[in-house]
């Protein structure tokens, strides 16, 4: 099993992959392995992506929350984030930051999977983002609460929630600028143990690709794990290998020596 995540790892900048990865993923389906995606993105978020690779089959998206058939186009197992408890976990961090508001976000529940945003969370808004008013992002159903403040450092914000949220939510940071806040238990290895669980595959039989703190998990699980060459340096502590960059097709690189034909 091939378990990557997908943005900063399969994913280039220009959010595509390119055709010298999908060639290295076919040399692993000629083998007789199998990619599995592992992704922070739900799973409306990442369907574009897996259309365009042709994959099929399951997929780990929202960090574990959810499994995914991308054949059926069906959610199979999907996590909720209760949320007073998820305003409480945000009102409770800033307390302890006490450095003023925190920009948010939230991913609403499946299978929308919108990202709402308040107005400042981020200058550049994308198109296909929500945008609402603080108290508006707890009147229905979500699945994550994201969390970034402007002049306070990621790794502080993400210590603070841990802290206030022990045993209540599960923390990770995915990308820059944004701490997420997930239902307790909620992990990429969680994820992949259910996929495992489906599919027949164990620890020993999987490498996995990973670039942020979030993929800690996921490489932990994997009896082999591969940080990308721009990785953050807490994935890169604990990699059993470091591959070159997401732009200089990395996981490509680590595929080919893997199973290419002598």
């Amino acid at each position: 099993m091939v378990a990557t995540d997908l943005d900063g790892t399969l994913l280039r900048k220009d959010l595509t992959v390119s055709p010298r990865t999908r060639e290295a993923l076919a040399l692993v389906r000629a083998a007789g392995a199998r990619h599995l995606v592992a992704t922070g993105r739900p799973a409306a978020s990442c369907r574009e992506f897996l259309v365009a690779i042709g994959y099929r089959g399951l997929a780990v998206c929202g960090q574990g929350a959810q499994l995914y058939d991308a054949s059926a186009d069906r959610l199979l197992v999907s996590a909720s984030l209760d949320r007073e408890l998820a305003r409480s976990v945000v009102a409770r961090t800033e307390e302890a930051l006490g450095a003023g508001p925190l920009e948010l976000a939230v991913v609403t529940a499946a299978p929308e999977n919108r990202f709402v945003v308040t107005a400042h969370f981020t200058d550049r808004r994308r198109p296909e983002w929500g945008l609402a008013e603080r108290e508006e992002l707890w009147a229905a159903p979500i699945e994550k609460v994201l969390m970034r403040h402007r002049t306070v450092a990621d790794g502080l914000v993400a210590e603070a929630a841990e802290r206030v949220g022990a045993g209540e939510v599960a923390v990770t940071h995915s990308e820059k600028g944004m701490i997420e806040v997930l239902p307790a238990g909620t992990d990429k290895a969680v994820g992949l143990q259910l996929a495992a669980d489906r599919m027949g595959f164990t620890p020993a039989e999987t490498i996995a690709f990973g670039d942020m703190p979030n993929d800690i998990p996921l490489l932990g699980w994997a009896g082999y794990g591969v940080a990308m060459g721009n990785a953050h340096p807490e994935l890169m502590a604990i990699a059993d290998e470091v591959a070159p960059s997401h732009e200089e097709d990395g996981v490509a690189v680590v595929l080919e020596r893997l199973f290419a034909h002598p």
